[in-house]
Order: C-alpha cells, then sequence, then structure tokens
C-alpha cells in the first residue's frame, strides 16, 4: 500500500486536527517562553558579563508576569483545542510524509549497476536537541527555531559538495581532505503524495530505471584547490559571535587529516558530511515547528522524508497513565522511495521519558531494479532508546523489542522477487560500550545480528574511535565552539577528556578509566550498524568508511555518525 502525505485518512479530519492544534499552540508557547525567560545558556550568561548588562533580573521578573498572565489568558482556548485534539490522535498515522517531485537528472550520480555490480550507500545519523526552546535550555542549547535552519543548512551544504579530493593548503593539515565519493541513486517516483507501491506499474519501473539506475561512480584521483565556490554552506551557527568569523568565510579553515585506516576500517574525524548521504536519521526533533523547517530545506536533497513520527496523548488509548505529549523525536530523509513504512512505540518507557514517544521506525526502500529485472530495496531502522542513566534493563527489553520487531516488518514485507542490499540499524542507544554502568547493554545480542565497526568488542572500543556525547556545560568553549576546533580536539587524547562525557561508573565504585595502554575515548551513545545475514546472500558488503563529523559544533550536544556501506553483487549468483 502506497504512503499518503496526510497523517490522517482525510482532509476533513486534517482540518478539525489543525483547528484543534491551533488552539493550543498560542497557550503552550507562552508557556515555553515563560520557562525559557528564567534559563540561560552559558554562552547566554558569558554575554552579559561580557556586555557588562546587569538587567537580567528586571528581565525574568517582567518576563515572568507577562507570559504567566498570557498563559492563563490562553488556558481556556487550550483546552478547548485539546478537546478536539486528543481524541483524533486514534485514527492519526505515526508519521507525515513529504514527497519531492523528481530531481534534475544531473542529481542521478549512480549509472550502471546491473553491469558493474558494485554501488555504495551512504547513511548518517545525528541527534539534534531540537526540543521546545525551554527544555533545550537544559541541556544548554536555546534558540530551536534557529538551530534548525543552521543544522538543516549545514546538512545539505556538507552532503551536496562535489565528489572529488580536495587539496587543502593548510599548516595543521598532513594530508587530502578526502570527501566520501557518492554513488548515490536519487529514484523518485512520478506522483506526489505516493511511493511506488509494492507492485508498482511496469511502466513505471521502466521510467524510474531510466532516470536513476544503480550505478557504481568511481572516484576520480583528479586534486583540485579548495575555494570558495566548493562549499556553498558552511556552519552559520546561530549563535554566529562565538565564531571565528574568518574560518567561516575561508574554507581553508576546514583542514582534515583525510581518510586513515586501522584494523581495516577507513575511518575520519570530519568537519563536514559525508558527500552524497542516502538515508539520513535524525533524533530529538520533537518541535513542529523544527521539523516543518528540516524538511523544508533538506528536499533540495532528499526527495522522501518522513517526520512527526509518533503518537500523542494516550497510548494505547484510553490509558491516561501514558499519556504522550511529545513525539518519538525520530526524523528521516531518504534519497529513495519509501515502499514501506512502520513505527513501534516501546511500552516501558519510564520518567520522564514515558512523556515522548519514543520507540522504532523501520522502512523498506527502493533502490531500483539489477540487469534481470528484479527489483533492488534496502531495509533501514532508526532509534531512540530510553535516556537515564542505571536503567539498563529498561533499555535491554526495548532492545529486544527493537530486534523482535525489524524480523516482523521484514518478514512481513519481503517479496521472493527481489534483491536486498542493505540492512541498517541506527540511532541514539543512550548506552556507551565503555561504561561499568551499562555492560547489561553492551552484552545485548543485537550486536550478534547486527555489526558495530566501531566495537572490538563488549565493553571494549577500537582505539581510534571518539566518543560522541559532549559536555553540556562546555560546549560554547573555543576548543569545541566551531567545526576545525571540534575536530582537533576530537584528535587530540588530552582535550577530549575536557568535552567529551566520562564514562559512567557503577553504583558505588569508583571509576577506573581507561585501561593500561587503551586511549581515553569517552561515551559513543550514536551507533550506525549494519546486517550481513537478512541480505541477499550474492551480496557481500565492505566497509568503505566511518565518519565522526564535527559541522554541527556549537548547534548540537552530539557528535554526528556517518557510515559508508560498498556492495558487491557476485554476478554468477546472480544469474542463477
Amino acid at each position: 500500500m502506497a504512503l499518503q502525505a496526510s497523517a490522517f485518512p482525510n482532509g476533513f479530519v486534517a482540518g478539525i486536527h489543525a483547528v484543534g492544534w491551533a488552539f493550543i499552540v498560542p497557550c503552550f508557547w507562552f508557556l515555553d517562553r515563560l520557562i525559557a525567560v528564567c534559563k540561560s545558556t552559558t554562552l547566554e550568561q558569558s554575554q552579559r558579563l561580557e556586555q557588562e548588562c546587569y538587567l537580567r533580573p528586571l528581565e525574568v521578573f517582567f518576563g515572568s508576569i507577562t507570559f504567566f498572565i498570557l498563559f492563563l489568558a490562553t488556558a481556556p482556548f487550550a483546552f478547548l483545542g485539546f478537546l478536539l485534539w486528543a481524541p483524533l490522535q486514534a485514527c492519526r498515522r505515526p508519521f507525515s510524509y513529504h514527497r519531492e517531485m523528481p530531481f534534475l537528472p544531473e542529481k542521478a550520480t549512480n549509472k550502471g549497476f546491473e553491469l558493474t555490480g558494485k554501488a555504495s550507500f551512504v547513511f548518517a545519523s545525528a541527534n539534534l536537541c531540537l526540543l521546545p526552546d525551554s527544555l533545550a535550555r537544559f541541556n544548554n542549547l536555546a534558540n530551536t527555531q534557529h538551530r534548525a535552519t543552521a543544522i538543516g543548512q549545514c546538512i545539505v551544504g556538507g552532503i551536496s559538495r562535489p565528489n572529488i579530493r580536495i587539496l587543502v593548503d593548510s599548516p595543521s593539515s598532513c594530508g587530502t581532505l578526502s570527501p566520501s565519493s557518492s554513488i548515490l541513486p536519487t529514484v523518485n517516483s512520478p506522483t506526489y503524495g505516493a511511493t511506488v507501491s509494492q507492485h508498482p506499474d511496469p511502466a513505471e519501473m521502466h521510467d524510474l530505471n531510466l532516470n536513476s539506475n544503480i550505478d557504481c561512480v568511481t572516484s576520480d584521483d583528479t586534486e583540485e584547490p579548495l575555494n570558495e565556490s566548493t562549499f556553498p554552506l558552511l556552519n552559520s551557527n546561530c549563535n554566529s559571535n562565538q565564531q571565528d568569523q574568518s574560518s567561516q568565510q575561508n574554507p581553508q579553515a576546514f583542514s582534515s587529516q583525510g581518510l586513515r585506516q586501522q584494523n581495516d576500517v577507513p575511518w575520519e574525524i570530519s568537519p563536514l558530511f559525508p558527500a552524497n548521504v542516502d538515508i539520513l536519521c535524525l533524533e530529538e526533533v520533537f518541535d513542529k515547528r523544527a521539523a516543518r523547517k528540516l524538511t523544508n530545506i533538506l528536499k533540495l536533497e532528499f526527495g522522501h522524508i518522513l517526520y512527526d513520527i509518533g503518537v500523542y496523548a494516550c497510548q494505547p488509548p484510553c490509558r491516561c497513565s501514558s499519556f504522550k505529549f511529545f513525539n518519538s523525536g525520530l526524523f528521516l530523509a531518504s534519497r529513495f522511495p519509501v515502499l514501506e513504512a512502520q513505527y513501534h512505540c516501546f511500552p516501558n518507557s519510564r520518567g520522564e521519558d514515558a512523556l515522548a514517544a519514543k520507540g522504532l521506525l523501520s522502512v523498506k526502500v527502493l533502490i531500483g531494479q539489477n540487469q534481470k529485472q528484479k527489483r533492488v530495496v534496502g531495509y533501514f531502522n532508526c532509534t531512540h532508546l530510553h535516556a537515564p542513566e542505571g536503567e539498563g534493563e529498561i533499555r535491554c527489553i526495548q532492545l529486544n523489542m527493537v530486534t523482535k520487531w525489524i524480523a516482523e516488518f521484514q518478514a512481513a514485507h519481503k517479496l521472493p522477487d527481489e534483491d536486498v542490499v542493505f540492512d541498517v540499524l541506527c540511532g541514539d542507544f543512550n548506552f556507551d560500550n565503555c561504561s561499568p554502568d551499562d555492560c547489561q547493554e553492551q552484552n545485548h545480542s543485537v550486536f550478534e545480528e547486527y555489526k558495530d565497526p566501531c566495537r572490538a568488542g563488549p565493553g571494549k572500543e577500537k582505539p581510534w574511535v571518539t566518543g560522541t556525547l559532549l559536555e553540556q556545560p562546555t560546549l560554547y568553549e573555543e576548543d569545541v565552539n566551531t567545526p576545525e576546533n571540534l575536530q582537533r580536539t576530537l584528535e587530540s587524547e588530552d582535550l577530549r577528556k575536557r568535552y567529551i562525557a566520562r564514562p559512567v561508573p557503577k553504583a558505588d565504585s569508583p571509576l577506573v578509566y581507561p585501561e593500561t595502554d587503551q586511549p581515553w575515548i569517552g561515551r559513543r551513545i550514536d551507533y550506525i550498524l549494519y546486517r550481513e545475514s537478512s541480505i541477499s546472500k550474492q551480496c557481500r558488503t565492505e566497509i568503505e568508511e566511518v565518519t565522526f563529523v564535527t559541522q554541527l559544533a556549537g548547534l548540537t550536544d552530539h557528535i554526528p555518525v556517518g557510515l559508508k556501506l560498498n556492495v558487491v553483487m557476485d554476478s554468477d549468483s546472480a544469474d542463477e
């Protein structure tokens, strides 16, 4: 069954929902501002000190009174809106879908997969902390709407850069900046409002195949000097005063050590997102306006976007003890048409996490056709697990649900006449592979099914890995407030100790970290895993690149991660 754009069964229900939400928004916004005016970020505090501004107590006093009065004045309208809005959640599909019209022919970068039998797929995941502004401030982040715009521009600027090798004339560089080469198809069906169905029309498939077959484009070795036109969109942090203006205007500031390889895994700490990302998974996009801003920017590169993912109100219906104020925060952008999508909400959330509908999103995407006219598809799964420390049992139960739901989804939607070329699971797992307190999760069976390219074993990371959770109080310090500075910090073990979150010890036990002769890595809680057992038997998967991205410095408290997989299809097996 094809996906429709609206989350509601018809326009009338969608209209009633919009009216109810319009009554709620003013009251919600005034409450948000009431809390935000009382909570400052460390950046705002330092700015007031520099400007010798001592009017903060008056601002808090009069702002609190004003917003509280406005909150009370709009509360009756919000209650009426709630009476319209809440019952309609029972008939709401747990995501909205945006489909962009087909891209221009030059956007298609893969030609000839059916002849070469090779293709690369690039995935990225990032936690953005796009909560309502008042709540984001408790994570030392503010200006949610401005951050959403800046993040979207950074992502598009990073992934749309040319597929070339770039020489960086910089004293701090000892190599070339080697962005990921692109072999991504941009497959789009011609009708707005629905994806390609599970049994598409042959003429439609033929048209899809002509425009965007899967190809392998081999990265040439042409070296070009880095100039300002190479990266049209650099990091324009909403807190622009904290950045060195010259580094924003001069892309040569974005130096890189280039791809390095250790233990057969090529890896890089990069100031830019990988070029030509195929599928992008974002977490903590809770704010609806921020989600729409991201959608409007990312649709320039991604033709298929799922947003506002999750459920609201009483879930299951009529159970007020599990009321969901926020959606799951998941956001998925894909260059490939989405054939099937399914969302499950975790039923065992506890505490403040129970206010959000965290869960699992599973999608099946259409890559194209091979020479035998068999469909080529991929599976992509994203999740955000329970957050509070010391509650590993809840996360383990959620991981059990994740593996069960993925197996059910693939069993229900797998067809005999198609080839599966990738099966990926990613997201913010909220546990790491170095904390003694996360020992239970580190030994979960999910790591037997899916491979983690950064993991040497339970409780042991590979030596080149870096943590992905930043210390929130230091987000705006000079060592981490620009992409280049954050890159240098992650490459220095001494600096990582200051700015990456420390492992969590077991209760009543001192922390001994790192072990002798092991590097200091910190908490890596953002994962991209891949599975080989569920793909077609004639396909072989190789890791082409693992990337830790610093482009969102100052915009979020996480380090985005990227994974590039090279898939080779054996032609002899394919002919059988």
